[in-house]
Formats: C-alpha cells, sequence, structure tokens
C-alpha cells in the first residue's frame, strides 16, 4: 500500500474530476484501496468549491469534460490555489504538454493508464509538495531579497507574488550562487522527482516564470541565468 500523508494521523485527500460516472467510480475505488481518501465532482464549480475550503490535497482533472475545458478550470486554481493538480488526458502532443505545464499542472498521466502508475504519480507528487523550502535565513542579493521565514521575495522593496514551487525554484538556486543545475538536479532538488516521472519542461516553465516575475516579461534576467547546453544559476 502506498501511504503518503500529508497532515500526522490523516490521509491525503484526493479530488477526483471526471464526467464519466464509470470512471470516477473505478478511481476512487483504486485510490482508496491504496490508503487514501478520495471523492468526486464533476464540474468547475464543484472543484471551485473545494479548493475554497480547502478540501483537496490533490486534484485528478480530466482534460476533456462534458462542457468543460479541464485547462479553463485548471487556470481558474492557480488564481488562488497551490494544490497540486495531476491532468488526466488522452491528447499526448507535446503543444498540450506545455500548455498544461504552463497553467500549473504538476503532472500528465496519459489515458489508458495503469492503476500502480496512476498512484505512483500521485504520491510522488505529495511527497513534492511535503518537502517544502526550510525557512532558515533571509537573503540579499542587491534589490532582491528573499525571506524564507515570511516565504516573500522582494525586488526594490515591492513584494513579488510567487507560487510555492516558483520561490522554493528560487531559494534553491540563490542558495548556492554561481553554481550551475541541470534540469535533472532541480527535479530532484525542488520536486524531489526525476525525468522518469516528471517531464523536464516543468522546470524551464519555472524558470521562465521566476524570470519574469523578478525581471519583468521579455527583459533579461539579472539573477537566473541560463548556461547553455547544461542548465541554470544563481548569479547574485
Amino acid at each position: 500500500m502506498i501511504e503518503v500523508q500529508r497532515r500526522p494521523g490523516t490521509r491525503a485527500r484526493l479530488l477526483v474530476v471526471d464526467d464519466a460516472a464509470d470512471v470516477r467510480d473505478v478511481l476512487v475505488r483504486l485510490l482508496e484501496r491504496e490508503g487514501f481518501s478520495a471523492a468526486e465532482a464533476t464540474t468547475g464549480r464543484e472543484v471551485a468549491a473545494a479548493v475554497a475550503n480547502g478540501s483537496a490535497d490533490l486534484i485528478l482533472l480530466d482534460v476533456m469534460l462534458d462542457g468543460e475545458d479541464g485547462l479553463e478550470i485548471l487556470a481558474t486554481i492557480r488564481r488562488t490555489s497551490d494544490v497540486p493538480v495531476i491532468l488526466l488526458t488522452a491528447k499526448v502532443g507535446e503543444t498540450d504538454r506545455v500548455l498544461g505545464l504552463r497553467l500549473g499542472a504538476d503532472d500528465y498521466v496519459t489515458k489508458p493508464f495503469s492503476g500502480p502508475e496512476l498512484t505512483a504519480r500521485v504520491a510522488s507528487v505529495l511527497r513534492r509538495y511535503a518537502h517544502a523550502v526550510t525557512p532558515h535565513a533571509t537573503m540579499r542579493f542587491g534589490e532582491l531579497t528573499i525571506d524564507t521565514t515570511a516565504r516573500e521575495v522582494r525586488v526594490g522593496g515591492e513584494l513579488v507574488e510567487m507560487t510555492m514551487k516558483e520561490f522554493d525554484l528560487l531559494v534553491f538556486l540563490a542558495s548556492s550562487p554561481h553554481q550551475v543545475f541541470n534540469r535533472g538536479q532541480l527535479l530532484e532538488g525542488v520536486w524531489d522527482s526525476s525525468s522518469d516521472w516528471q517531464d523536464d519542461a516543468t522546470v524551464t516553465e519555472h524558470i521562465r516564470r521566476v524570470r519574469n516575475k523578478l525581471d519583468g516579461e521579455g527583459r533579461r534576467s539579472r539573477w537566473v541565468r541560463t548556461v547553455r547546453g547544461i542548465g541554470y544559476r544563481f548569479v547574485p
């Protein structure tokens, strides 16, 4: 049995979002057999309610819902929440995967999938979110200030809003100035994952978002630099 507990003494709460009752039933049975607590939803409105009341630790979201676009639901979730989202999709094209990652998906599972693959991916994503950055210091690099206790980033005194993983990625890089990390190392260090389970385009997209938030859309990054053919490094 896979045991991933987000809070001591409780089971991770999953929300299965699919418009097919038979699919929901199979997934709920599978997940509960593996030790998770699973609830069901069929509409974006039900998902929004679960996000608002904090009743889901992870959302399994079908991309193709009846009359609704799963990616639009994902975009709505990301306006207010960092709750992990795994997309369930029959689409396998790179464009679709990149779009989902840009909107904030944590992983993709392509239909048809096996039960062991799905539960392993759920467990992996939950573990990554459980390994949050441990607060230890305030780091200052000229106009850039990173407060790991308050989990705040400021540029020139102005607060920069970041998601949890964007913040963790920035702290990871800034904690080792000038050191070059490839995507695999960043997946392991920030997401507690690997390219075997996680698309390394996740790293590329998060780097892009961190840069845009620190320096502005389309401007050259002052702090997070690309080392061509290798990876990324933080320049203080």
